[in-house]
C-alpha cells in the first residue's frame, strides 16, 4: 500500500517506520517543523507514487486546519490518528465524497523508533465506513496490530479509559517511587510486584486482583499508613489519600474505611 503521512512527530514517525517495515511505501510526508521529515531519512525512503491512504498525524487541535488544507488535494481515503477527536473534523474532505475515518493505536509512542517497535502487538481503534474499515483493518494487521471497531460517539470515553490506563497507573507508581525513596528502599525492588499486579489484573480482572489493607478491610493499617505518609507534610499525603479513596470506592469498601480516607 502507498501511504501519505501529514505529521512527522511521534505518532506520524512511528506509523511511517512501522508501515515501511510492514512492506508499505511512504510516498509523501509533510511536517510544519522544518527538518523533521529529513531527520526520518535513515529509517525509510520516500518513494514516488500515488497514495492509497492518507494519514493525518498532527496534534488534535491542528487536525481541522490540516483537513481544510487537504480539502482540495487529490481524492484519497483519509484518516486521523486521534483517539478522542470525532471523525467529523474531517468533514472538509468528506464533503467531496472521500472516505474518512480514524486509526488510533492504543499504545504509548514516546518517539518514532520506539513507537514503531511498540506498534507490533498493540490494539488499534478504527472508526470508518465499511469499505474504508476493511482497508484499515488489513493495514493494522500488516503492522502486527489487532484492529477493533469503535463508534465515533464513544471515542472521548474510550480515550479517557486510555488516559486512565497510562497516566493514572504512572501516577500511582510515581507516588510509590517517592515513598520507597523516603523509606530508603530502592525503587527497583518493586518491579516484580508491579509486574505481578499487572499480570493479575488481566488474569483475574482488576477488582478481583485488588490486595492489601483496603481490600481486606484493615482500617487500622490504612490509618497507620496514612499517618506515616502525611508525617512529612508533603503533598504525597493528599495524593496517597485520594488514590486510597478511589481504591476503596472501586473495592466497595464500608463506611468506616471510606471515612478513614476522607
Amino acid at each position: 500500500m502507498n501511504i501519505e503521512i501529514h505529521g512527522a512527530g511521534r505518532a506520524g514517525g512511528a506509523l511511517a517506520i512501522a508501515s515501511h517495515r510492514g512492506g508499505h511505501r511512504i510516498v509523501a510526508m509533510t511536517n510544519r517543523t522544518e527538518g523533521r521529515v529529513e531527520a526520518m531519512a535513515p529509517s525509510f525512503e520516500i518513494v514516488s507514487g500515488v497514495a492509497d491512504l492518507r494519514i493525518i498525524a498532527v496534534a488534535d487541535d491542528a487536525i481541522g486546519a490540516v483537513a481544510t488544507q487537504l480539502a482540495s488535494a487529490p481524492a484519497i481515503p483519509t484518516v486521523h490518528v486521534s483517539g478522542s477527536v470525532s471523525v467529523d473534523v474531517l468533514d472538509p474532505i468528506r464533503r467531496r465524497g472521500i472516505a474518512v475515518g480514524s486509526f488510533h493505536p492504543l499504545q504509548t509512542l514516546p518517539d518514532p523508533e520506539v513507537g514503531a517497535e511498540r506498534m507490533a502487538g498493540c490494539w488499534v481503534a478504527i472508526t470508518a465506513g465499511e469499505q474504508l474499515a476493511g482497508m484499515l483493518n488489513e493495514f493494522a494487521r500488516s503492522l502486527g496490530c489487532h484492529p477493533f471497531p469503535i463508534e465515533d460517539a464513544v471515542k472521548p470515553l474510550y480515550h479517557a479509559a486510555a488516559s486512565a490506563t497510562a497516566n493514572y497507573t504512572l501516577a500511582s507508581i510515581a507516588l510509590a517511587e517517592d515513598l520507597y525513596e523516603r523509606a530508603g528502599v530502592p525503587f527497583e525492588a518493586s518491579r516484580p510486584l508491579i509486574e505481578a499486579i499487572i499480570a493479575n489484573a488481566y488474569r483475574l480482572g482488576p477488582r478481583t486482583a485488588l490486595t492489601g489493607p483496603i481490600a481486606r478491610g484493615d482500617v487500622d493499617t490504612v490509618r497507620l499508613q496514612r499517618a506515616a505518609v502525611e508525617g512529612s507534610g508533603s503533598r504525597e499525603g493528599e495524593i496517597f489519600r485520594l488514590l486510597g479513596l478511589a481504591t476503596a470506592l472501586l473495592a466497595g469498601a464500608d463506611d468506616e474505611m471510606l471515612e478513614a480516607l476522607r
